[in-house]
């Protein structure tokens, strides 16, 4: 629970529609402080969607979104001040391409917190030693491969001291080989206590990391709890269907399989 003795997170009732399309039919969900709770599900489930209508990236339907206790969905709620409590990290890295790495950093930290330029080169650096990048202080994005450039961008998310890190699939433009050194700053803040709500497909990392998982399919939460049950022992068909073509492609082209990617309902 957050200092209020409410959850961190609060979602009541989301829906999200585009047009005729309802990609999130009513969600329940509450996050404590500290805890870490992975999102997993088909593409298509309606996954970066609810993480999106966390900080109000994508507007909801209806339904109502509390972040440390202040309504996110409320029309007078000062959205900008909440964002600056809330980290995203998303599938691309989004970096300025024109600036070194410190001056990614150090931009948002003295536009949004106003800080002296002093003050916000020290945070920069104290982040980039966090994800292990101290020694790529004045490298520019492109001279930094795709893992590299994730970790700066959680780095940067970092410079802004949040409550919360949301994760969209941190690791699916990265090459295999690249994810392990993401993963490993993730696990670091999970030690650290941050919250964190983290859309992905890393099953090892959500077995080994998630205090929850919660399994999305057709826009509903099909099943939640403790990773080794959601992922070791799932109760739910849908949920064992989505694991079996995880870890078995080949599965997806049987007859009859559901919640493939390609779906009518495909994710935005």
């Amino acid at each position: 629970m957050s200092a209020t003795g409410r959850p961190e997170i609060e979602i009541r009732g989301l829906h999200k529609s585009f047009g005729d399309n309802e990609v999130l039919r009513g969600i329940d969900l509450d996050i404590a402080a500290g805890e870490v709770v992975c999102v997993i599900g088909p593409s298509g489930s309606g996954k970066s969607t609810l993480l999106r209508c966390v900080n109000l990236l994508e507007e909801p339907t209806k339904g109502q979104v509390f972040v440390g206790g202040t309504e996110v969905t409320d029309l007078d709620v000062d959205i900008d001040a909440v964002r600056r409590r809330i980290g995203m990290v998303f599938q691309q890295f989004n970096l300025f391409p024109h600036v070194n790495v410190t001056e990614n950093l150090t931009l948002p930290q003295r536009r949004v917190l106003r800080r002296d330029k002093a003050r916000a080169a020290e945070v920069a650096r104290r982040n980039l030693e966090r994800v292990g990048l101290a020694d790529k202080a004045d490298a520019y994005p492109a001279q930094l491969s795709g893992g590299q450039q994730q970790r700066v961008a959680i780095a940067r998310a970092l410079v802004m001291d949040p409550e919360v890190m949301l994760f969209d699939e941190p690791t699916s433009a990265l090459d295999p080989e690249l994810v392990g050194d993401v993963l490993a700053v993730m696990r670091q803040l999970a030690a650290e206590g941050m919250t964190m709500m983290v859309v992905t497909h890393e099953m090892s990392f959500a077995r080994e990391v998630a205090d929850r998982v919660v399994f999305m399919d057709g826009g509903v939460i099909v099943e939640q709890g403790p990773a080794e049950q959601v992922v070791g022992n799932p109760q739910h068909e849908r949920t064992r269907n989505f694991l079996m073509r995880l870890l078995d492609p080949a599965a997806a082209e049987q007859p009859g399989a559901e919640g493939t990617a390609d779906g009518p309902d495909k994710e935005r």
